[in-house]
C-alpha cells in the first residue's frame, strides 16, 4: 500500500512538472512569433514586451528546477522514472535558451526601427520563424505523448532551418557588398537568422531527450548538420566549392 502511495505521489509530482513545461513552452512559442512580428513591423513597443515577458520564462525555469530537485531528493526515482525527471530538467533549460534568443531578436527591433527593408530577407526570416515556432509546438506534443516517431522526424526537420539560414546568409552578404549602407542592418539580420537557427538546434535537442526517455538511449545517428555559414566566404562561395 505504501509503495502504491509513493508511485502515485511521484506521478502527481511529475505531472505538475510536465504542466509547467507546457506552460513555459506556450510562452516561448508566443515569444518567437511576437519577436519576429516586432522586428518585421518595426514595432519597438512589442519588442519591449517580448523582452519583459522573458522574465516570466526564466521564473518558470527556476520553478521547474526546484520541483525536479525536490523529486530527485524525496522520491529518489530509478530507471524510467529517473530518465523522465532528467528529461524535464533538460527540456526546461532548452526552452529557456529559446526564449533568450527570442528576446535577443526583439532587441534588434530598436536598432532596425529607422532602417528600410532589405530585399526579401525579412520574408525569409518570417518563414524561418514560422518553421521554428512549429518545431517547438510539435516537440512539446511529442514530449507529452512520448511520441518517438514525431521526435525523430523533428530531428530531420532541423535541416530545413539550416538550409534556409545558409541561403539567407549568402543573400545578406550580397546586399552588404552591393551597398555599404546595408552593412549595419544586414549585420543585425544575420544575428537574427543565427538566433533562429540556434532555436531549431535547441528544439532538436529536446527531441533527442524524448528519444532517450522512450528508448533508454540517445539516437544512434548523428543529427544532420547543414549549417554551412562558417564556410561561406565574402565572395559568396564556400570551402567545399573550392
Amino acid at each position: 500500500m505504501e509503495s502504491h502511495h509513493i508511485v502515485k505521489s511521484f506521478d502527481q509530482d511529475l505531472g505538475q512538472v510536465e504542466s509547467l513545461i507546457l506552460e513555459m513552452g506556450g510562452m516561448v512559442e508566443n515569444q518567437i512569433g511576437q519577436s519576429i512580428l516586432a522586428l518585421c513591423n518595426r514595432d519597438t513597443e512589442l519588442g519591449k514586451k517580448v523582452r519583459k515577458d522573458d522574465r516570466a520564462v526564466d521564473q518558470l525555469e527556476a520553478k521547474i528546477d526546484e520541483m525536479t530537485l525536490q523529486i530527485l531528493t524525496l522520491r529518489q526515482p530509478m530507471a524510467d522514472d529517473l530518465r523522465n525527471v532528467i528529461c524535464a530538467l533538460k527540456i526546461s533549460s532548452n526552452l529557456e535558451r529559446i526564449g533568450d534568443y527570442a528576446a535577443n531578436i526583439a532587441k534588434r527591433t530598436d536598432v532596425l526601427s529607422d532602417t528600410s527593408k532589405i530585399g526579401t530577407a525579412e520574408k525569409t526570416i518570417r518563414r524561418m520563424g514560422d518553421m521554428v515556432q512549429k518545431m517547438v509546438a510539435d516537440v512539446l506534443n511529442a514530449y507529452i505523448g512520448k511520441d518517438l516517431a514525431m521526435a525523430d522526424e523533428l530531428r530531420l526537420r532541423d535541416e530545413d532551418v539550416d538550409h534556409m539560414h545558409n541561403t539567407l546568409f549568402r543573400e545578406l552578404l550580397t546586399y552588404m557588398m552591393e551597398d555599404p549602407r546595408n552593412i549595419t542592418p544586414c549585420t543585425h539580420l544575420l544575428f537574427v537568422a543565427r538566433n533562429l537557427e540556434r532555436m531549431g538546434d535547441h528544439a532538436t535537442t529536446i527531441a533527442e531527450q524524448i528519444h532517450y526517455v522512450v528508448t533508454g538511449s540517445l539516437p544512434d545517428e548523428k543529427r544532420p548538420i547543414s549549417d554551412k555559414t562558417s564556410q561561406i566566404g565574402i565572395g559568396g562561395g564556400s570551402d567545399e566549392d573550392e
